[in-house]
C-alpha cells in the first residue's frame, strides 16, 4: 500500500507500504499499529483496564481515566490503593496478593474516589500476567454505582418495610394458595398464640373451628375468583392454649412475576376485648340488669321470631302480663334492696315454674310478660296461670321479715288477639287491668268484653289529679350537645310520673288525659317553676350557664295566665330570661297562626327563646314558619332514625338544616344515638 505524508516544506511525497521497508522499521510500525488496535479494542470493551506492577499503576486505560476523572500523570507511577476508600484498602490489598500468588480470586467490589471527591462503586477482577518480563497485576473493572445505589433503595425500601412489618400492633401474614402461612409477624404470633416457627405451614384448619374456616375459605376464594380485596371481616380464632380470640380481617391476593395468583396477604386485628365488650355491651342492652331476664327489648325480638314461626306452621302462643300488686308497699317499707331481693326471687320462681321453651322477661318496675308457645287450648293457658300465681304467693324471707306478694296476669293469645307484637302486648295488658280490678291474684284472658282500657284511663286521672300534691311528678334532664365542640349547650326539661298504686306511667299514657281534663295547666305551671329553679341552682353550684327547654301543650299557649306564669317563674327562681327556651310543636302553631303569633310576641318580649318541636312533621312551609318570631328549629326524632338508610328521611333532615340556615336559626336534633348519626349532622 501506498502512505502519502507531508514534508516539512509542505510538498508531498510517496512512502511505500511496510512491506518494502527495512525489517527494524517494519516490526515497529507494526508494534505501533498493534498498540493502537489494542487501545481501540480496551476502549470499547466498556470496562477500565489497568495494570499494577509492584504496588504502581503502569498502565491504565481511556476508559480508566474517563471513568475516574484522573490523567495518566495523576495516575501512573502512583500506589493504586490511594485511590480507593480508605475501608476498602486492606481488602484489596490482600486481594491483589492473592492473585501474585496465582491463587483464584473471585471478582469483588469496593469504592473508588473519583477526582472530584464523589464516590464510585466498581466492580473488578484481578489476575496476574507478565508485564515487560516482571509479575503484574491485570485488572479489569466496571461502574456499578448505578445499581448498588438501586440495592441501597432496595435495602432500605425492604428495612422500611420489614421495620413497619414488625412494629405494627395488627398482625400481619402471608399465606399460601392452600391457606398455609408463609410468613407472620410478631402481632400475629401474638394474636394466634403460637411461636413462629409453629405457626409457619399451619392451615386455617388447625387454628379454626370448621365454621370459621370455611367462612375463611370462602374469602380466600372469593379475592381468588374476583381479584378484589376484603375488608374488616370478624372471624374467630382458636389460640394454643384453647382460648377464643377474634380478628378483624383484611386481606388482598398476591401475584407472582408473571401475575399469576400465589397466595394471600393480609392484616388481622386483634378485636377480641372489643368483641367481649360489644357481647356484654348487647347483653346489657337486650337483658334486665337486675334479675337477668330478657328486658323489653329482647322480648320484642323474641315474641316477633315466634310470631313468624307459630304463622308459618299455624300454631297458637300465648302472651302473659304480669304485674306483682304489693311491691310498691314492700319497696317502700323495706327499702329499695329488699325490693330488688323480691324481683330476683320472683323471676327464679317463674322461670322454675314454667318449660325451658318458654320465654320470662322483665319490662320494668314489678312487671314482667311471660310468652308461653304452642298452645292448644285455653285450659292448658288456665293451668299456667294458676301455677304461677301459686309460686308467686309463697312466702319468702325479705331483711329477716316474712313477705307475701301476689300477682294480676292479663292474658292475650295468638293469633285471636291480634297478629303483632303490639296489639297481642297492650291487650295483654288491658287483661292484667282488669286482673287487678277484679280483686289482684287472679288472671283475666282478653276478651273484647273487658272494658279495661276505660278502667285505666279513669285510674289515671284519678290519680293524676293528686300527682302534684303527693309529689309523684319529677324531671329527668335531657343534654344538648354542640356538635362541633361536644360541649353541653343546653338540657331539655322531661316530665316524668311514678304512682305508687298504677306504677310507672309513661308520658304518653298521662299526658293526653292531662290534656284532655286541663289538668295539664296547673302541671305545666309545676313544670316551668321546678325547671327555671333547677337551671338557678346548678349555677350556683358552679356549673355553666345553660339552656333550659321546656316544653308548652296547646292547652297552655291558649290559657291566659300563660304569660303571667312565664314571668313568675322566672322572677321566683331568678333565672335570666335568655336561658329559658320553650318548645311548642308544629302543628300547634299552625291550628290557629294568627292567635299563635300574638301570643308568641308576649312571649318573646320576656326575652325568653322559642323553639318548634318535631319540626317536619306538621304542615307548615318557609313561608309561614319565617313570619314568627321563633330562635330554633328541632329535628323530629323519627328522621334521624333511618336517616343513613331512607332517602327521603336524609332529604327532609338536609332541607331542614339548610332552612334553619337560612332563617338564622339554631338546629336541634333529636333522637341521635350513633356516630355515624352524629357525622352526617357535623357534615
Amino acid at each position: 500500500m501506498v502512505v502519502k505524508t507531508k514534508t516539512s516544506a509542505g510538498s508531498r511525497s510517496t512512502v511505500k507500504s511496510n512491506q518494502t521497508l527495512k525489517p527494524k522499521a517494519r516490526a515497529k510500525a507494526n508494534d505501533s499499529e498493534l498498540s493502537h488496535l489494542s487501545e481501540a479494542i480496551i476502549s470499547n470493551v466498556g470496562v477500565g483496564i489497568y495494570i499494577v506492577r509492584q504496588g504502581k499503576l503502569v498502565y491504565v486505560s481511556s476508559l480508566y481515566k474517563k471513568l475516574t476523572g484522573y490523567s495518566d500523570e495523576e495516575l501512573l507511577n502512583h500506589n493504586s490503593l490511594d485511590f480507593l476508600h480508605p475501608d476498602d484498602r486492606e481488602t484489596t490489598r490482600l486481594n491483589a496478593i492473592k492473585v501474585l500468588k496465582q491463587e483464584s480470586a473471585e471478582p469483588y467490589e469496593y469504592r473508588f474516589i473519583r477526582k472530584t471527591g464523589g464516590i464510585m462503586w466498581v466492580l473488578e477482577k484481578v489476575t496476574s500476567i507478565q508485564y515487560q518480563g516482571e509479575q503484574a497485576a491485570l485488572g479489569s473493572f466496571m461502574d456499578i454505582s448505578e445499581r448498588k445505589q438501586m440495592e441501597e433503595t432496595i435495602r432500605q425500601s425492604e428495612d422500611r418495610y420489614r421495620t413497619i412489618i414488625e412494629q405494627m400492633e395488627d398482625g400481619y401474614f402471608e399465606t399460601d394458595l392452600r391457606g398455609a402461612f408463609t410468613f407472620v409477624n410478631d402481632a400475629e404470633c401474638k394474636n394466634l398464640g403460637y411461636p413462629r416457627e409453629e405457626l409457619l405451614g399451619m392451615n386455617l384448619n388447625q387454628y379454626m373451628d370448621k365454621k370459621n374456616a370455611k367462612a375463611l375459605y370462602n374469602i380466600f376464594a372469593e379475592i381468588y375468583k374476583t381479584g378484589k380485596p376484603v375488608k374488616a371481616y370478624d372471624l374467630k380464632f382458636i389460640r394454643k392454649n384453647g382460648s377464643k380470640a377474634f380478628n378483624e380481617i383484611s386481606a388482598i391476593l398476591i401475584r407472582n412475576e408473571n401475575g399469576e395468583p400465589a397466595g394471600f396477604r393480609g392484616i388481622a386485628r386483634d378485636i377480641t376485648e372489643s368483641k367481649g365488650a360489644e357481647e356484654r355491651i348487647q347483653y346489657l342492652a337486650t337483658h334486665d340488669g337486675l334479675t337477668g331476664l330478657p328486658n323489653r327489648v329482647l322480648f320484642n325480638q323474641l315474641i316477633n321470631h315466634t310470631i313468624q314461626s307459630e304463622r308459618r306452621y299455624k300454631r297458637g302462643f300465648a302472651v302473659f302480663f304480669m304485674d306483682l300488686d304489693r311491691f310498691k308497699i314492700i319497696n317502700d317499707t323495706l327499702g329499695h334492696d329488699a325490693g330488688d331481693q323480691l324481683l330476683q326471687e320472683i323471676a327464679i320462681r317463674l322461670k322454675q315454674t314454667l318449660r325451658a321453651v318458654d320465654t320470662v322477661a322483665r319490662l320494668g318496675g314489678d312487671e314482667f310478660v311471660i310468652l308461653i308457645e304452642e298452645i292448644n287450648d285455653l285450659s292448658y293457658v288456665a293451668t299456667v296461670a294458676e301455677k304461677i300465681l301459686s309460686a308467686v304467693i309463697k312466702p319468702m324471707m325479705l331483711l329477716g321479715e316474712e313477705c307475701r306478694v301476689t300477682a294480676s296476669i292479663g292474658v292475650s293469645i295468638f293469633p285471636n288477639d291480634g297478629r303483632d307484637e303490639q296489639s297481642l302486648m297492650k291487650k295483654a295488658e288491658i287483661a292484667m287491668y282488669c286482673a287487678k280490678e277484679e280483686g289482684k291474684n287472679n288472671f283475666q284472658i282478653y276478651s273484647k268484653d273487658i272494658k279495661s282500657q276505660s278502667i285505666e284511663r279513669l285510674s289515671i286521672e284519678t290519680n293524676l289529679r293528686f300527682a302534684l300534691e303527693k309529689n309523684d311528678l319529677f324531671l329527668h334532664y335531657q343534654a344538648k350537645l354542640d356538635v362541633k365542640t361536644g360541649a353541653i349547650t343546653g338540657v331539655e326539661a322531661l316530665l316524668r310520673w311514678n304512682n305508687p298504686y298504677i306504677g310507672s306511667v309513661t308520658p304518653t299514657q298521662f299526658i293526653p288525659v292531662a290534656e284532655e281534663t286541663g289538668l295539664i295547666v296547673p302541671i305545666g305551671r309545676w313544670v316551668l317553676q321546678t325547671a327555671c329553679a333547677q337551671n338557678v341552682a346548678w349555677q350556683r353550684q358552679g356549673l355553666p350557664r345553660v339552656c333550659m327547654a321546656v316544653n308548652l301543650s296547646i292547652r297552655q299557649l291558649t290559657d291566659d295566665n300563660l304569660i303571667a306564669d312565664i314571668g313568675k317563674a322566672l322572677s321566683d327562681s331568678g333565672m335570666e330570661p335568655d336561658l329559658l327556651e320553650l318548645e311548642i310543636t308544629e302543628s300547634m302553631v299552625m291550628q290557629n297562626p294568627v292567635r299563635m303569633m300574638a301570643v308568641l310576641g308576649k312571649i318573646k318580649k320576656l326575652g325568653v327563646r322559642l323553639s318548634i318541636d318535631d319540626f317536619g312533621t306538621g304542615y307548615s312551609s318557609l313561608a309561614q314558619i319565617k313570619h314568627f318570631p321563633v330562635d330554633i328549629l328541632k329535628i323530629d326524632r323519627s328522621f334521624m332514625r333511618d336517616v343513613m338508610k331512607n332517602s327521603e328521611d336524609n332529604a327532609i333532615t338536609k332541607a331542614i338544616i339548610a332552612m334553619g340556615k337560612t332563617l338564622r336559626l339554631t338546629v336541634i336534633a333529636e333522637g341521635v344515638e350513633t356516630l355515624e348519626q352524629l357525622n352526617f349532622l357535623r357534615e
